[in-house]
């Protein structure tokens, strides 16, 4: 850290000198180390990976015993069962961290790589090469995992992260961020490239928000309300996605037992992820053979239903849907079932109240499947698939540091490329322009 450790508790309405000068260091130490990462070898930052992850095992006992300091905290943040889980550590789990960093260090580095290129008549060369971002500036939840994926992540692709964890697990994410540092002296990579962010302090996130010309992007990852304020506050661009509004839509040529089991999936196999299916929807043509099958699974699942007039008829014990219903995201055991007329009506109700990340139709039919995958404005869109795919690993990306749905500069899961940009390279031969 540019100026040591930072009161982990502080309560002010407005940053303090002392805040302000610190994440104005630690930008312009983020900045410095991104030069010169910019140009380190590929074997250099895969020996960082691979020598990192063996001293997160190593650092075991200490790691966990910092990670006790935050689980005894986590009643006075008021965190839930699910909560306290996903922030616990233990050995195995400081493992599958260690396992993390070694399969980013097999993925192939990006930076460097020839995007196309070609020679003008006149004999000049023009390529168009693929560059780091520069600095990252990201924002996430109390997972300690999370800490040393985007590390991982971030300085494969060649950029200098600044890590802003919740303020649940801090000690641990100091812990895990130590060993890093550590190992980065040891293999070259430049220090200050990950920097955790050592006061919890909410000022200094829109102190670090405010600098735009040393940090070149922010990835916010957590509640809507952090997403809004990044997004409404950020002097540089953000990387986002507000919520996860998924549907399923069943189309009049789908397999009953197929979309059943990949509704089930899709809302069931983890309820409180973004990728999870909110909504259902289904062709009026099959839906008196579909909803009753579909409803009865998901039921079985503790699954509340809220549907239309059409849909509730088929549906025992199911709830009227409201206006509301369409655009939420449970994040729960709820879903919003609604019966359509057509594959278009299906689309334009996806676009209209859904979040653009993730939607998927089950046909037997090549050419609607075709068609709604154009017609459906979203990230991600599945055919005969569960929407919990659209991750970067299912993908083959490697780790990713979040899931977009914006359009620029990256859309779906972000991975090593989606942290690249690109720069022309010209090459000629004393050409002077006439």
């Amino acid at each position: 850290m540019p100026l040591g450790t930072l009161p982990v508790n502080m309560s002010t309405t407005a940053a303090t000198p002392e805040i302000a000068q610190y994440c104005l260091q630690t930008a312009e130490a983020a900045r410095a180390a991104s030069y010169q990462l910019a140009s380190l070898d590929a074997e250099v930052k895969n020996r960082w990976l691979r020598h990192a992850a063996a001293a997160l095992v190593a650092a075991t006992d200490p790691i966990i015993q910092e990670n006790e300091k935050d689980l005894a905290a986590a009643a006075d943040y008021g965190l839930t069962d699910a909560a306290i889980d996903r922030l616990r550590l233990d050995a195995a789990r400081i493992k599958s961290i260690a396992t993390g960093l070694e399969e980013i260090a097999m993925l192939p580095d990006p930076v460097g790589e020839v995007i196309e290129g070609h020679t003008r008549p006149g004999g000049l060369q023009i390529l168009k090469r693929r560059v780091p971002l520069g600095v990252v500036f990201f924002i996430y939840e109390s997972r300690p995992n999370v800490t040393a994926d985007a590390a991982g992540i971030c300085v494969k692709s060649g950029n200098a992260v600044i890590l802003r964890g919740g303020k649940e697990a801090i000690h641990s994410s100091k812990a895990i961020v130590k060993v890093l540092g550590e190992s980065a002296q040891e293999c070259g990579v430049p220090k200050d490239a990950v920097q955790l962010v050592s006061t919890t302090d909410r000022q200094a996130v829109g102190e670090f928000l405010s600098l735009g010309e040393l940090i070149d992007v922010t990835i916010p990852r957590g509640g809507e309300g952090l997403i809004r304020r990044v997004a409404a506050e950020a002097t540089m661009p953000v990387i986002k996605h507000f919520d996860g509004n998924c549907h399923v839509y069943v189309d009049q040529d789908a397999d009953i037992e197929m979309a059943v089991n990949i509704i089930e999936n899709a809302k069931c196999q983890r309820m409180g992820v973004c990728n999870a299916c909110e909504s259902l929807l289904v062709h009026e043509k099959i839906a008196a053979d579909a909803i009753p099958a579909i409803a009865k699974r998901l039921t079985e699942r503790g699954v509340e239903i809220r549907a239309d007039e059409r849909a509730i008829s088929w549906i025992d014990n199911a709830l009227p849907a409201t206006d509301e219903d369409w655009s939420t995201e449970y994040l729960g055991p709820t879903i919003s079932v609604a019966v359509v007329g057509s594959l278009q009506d299906a689309a334009a109700h996806i676009n209209r109240y859904g979040s653009h990340h993730t939607d998927a139709i089950v046909t037997g039919d090549l050419r609607a499947a075709e068609t709604f995958t154009t017609l459906v404005d979203s990230a991600a869109v599945m055919v005969n698939a569960s929407t919990r795919f659209n991750d970067g690993s299912v993908f083959g990306l490697g780790a990713e540091i979040g899931i977009s749905t914006d359009k620029f500069h990256a859309r779906g899961p972000c991975g090593l490329r989606e942290l690249t940009t690109y720069k022309y390279i010209v090459r000629g031969d004393g050409h002077v322009r006439t």
